[in-house]
């Protein structure tokens, strides 16, 4: 039965000390919010991902700060007990610290949203710090950062030598002592993902990381089977609206062009008075 008390923060830490799992989906408007907060889901992150989930965009560097308030005003409305995450966009957090606490502060102010995510090891501490101590509540990512793709060269895993694994845990580590409530881990090795949950206090939360990790994430469209361009490895399909939503919509066209839609039942009726009444009247 889903938990049906408004999550916090630290609802959210006290889980990982209960080592109770953390469940976490993205939602990008109202119907997507209300669905995953009924269904009992801990965290909704509005995420960037919609840049390429609901926009088309080929990867997440396109959304807007403004796209991202208005998709969260959406969600905000739709969700009761989730704790509600946003998340900072491409170029909203990087230019400097004032403009990362006033872009985090947008996100609350004016999204409804209860924290912030952003992307970047001991890189963006210091925006990270900043935003925390206007006590805004800062989640953490690290290991493949979608917003790095032209850097990193692709969607590819990340810490899978000795260095580069080293190197996060050493990020997860610095970020917890910038304030960080709790850290995402994507597409990192199993083995890395289990050290670095259990060395440090805060929550981590896999996707593509493993189950070793404190709490999962995916995003909504990959979990329904409704986002068709791709499909990661990391994901489970739990449905296939793809296909449920083509069947749906090719019936409907082919009973309109048979006049088998609408039919009686779903069409409004005249009072035979007032029928004879308008056949006079023409």
């Amino acid at each position: 039965m889903a938990n049906t008390q408004k999550i916090t923060i630290p609802y959210v830490k006290q889980k990982k000390l209960d080592q109770q799992p953390i469940t976490m989906l993205t939602a990008y408007d109202f119907p997507s919010a209300r669905l995953v907060d009924k269904a009992g889901v801990d965290i909704i992150l509005v995420g960037d991902s919609l840049a390429m989930t609901v926009m088309g965009h080929p990867n997440t560097l396109a959304v807007t700060m403004d796209e991202m308030i208005h998709h969260s005003k959406m969600v905000a409305r739709g969700a009761e007990r989730a704790l509600l995450i946003g998340d900072m966009p491409f170029m909203s957090f990087q230019a400097g610290v004032t403009e990362a606490i006033k872009n985090a502060g947008r996100f609350l102010k004016e999204g409804g949203m209860e924290g912030v995510k952003l992307e970047g090891g001991r890189v963006v501490l210091e925006k990270i710090r900043a935003i925390v101590d206007c006590e805004i509540p800062v989640m953490g990512h690290i290991g493949l950062t979608p917003q790095s793709v032209t850097k990193l060269g692709g969607y590819r895993v990340q810490g899978k030598t000795a260095l580069t694994a080293q190197q996060l845990i050493a990020d997860a580590i610095a970020l917890q002592e910038a304030g960080c409530f709790a850290i995402v881990l994507e597409a990192v090795p199993v083995s890395v993902a289990e050290i670095i949950s259990s060395e440090i206090s805060i929550p981590t939360i896999g996707i593509g990381a493993g189950k070793h990790c404190d709490g999962q994430v995916l995003v909504f469209h990959d979990l329904l089977g409704y986002y068709h361009l791709h499909t990661p490895k990391f994901v489970k399909q739990y449905a296939n609206l793809n296909k449920i939503i083509s069947e749906a919509v090719s019936r409907y066209c082919k009973d309109v062009e048979q006049k088998k839609f609408p039919t009686e039942k779903q069409s409004f009726k005249m009072l035979e008075k007032e029928m004879k009444k308008l056949k006079k009247m023409r």
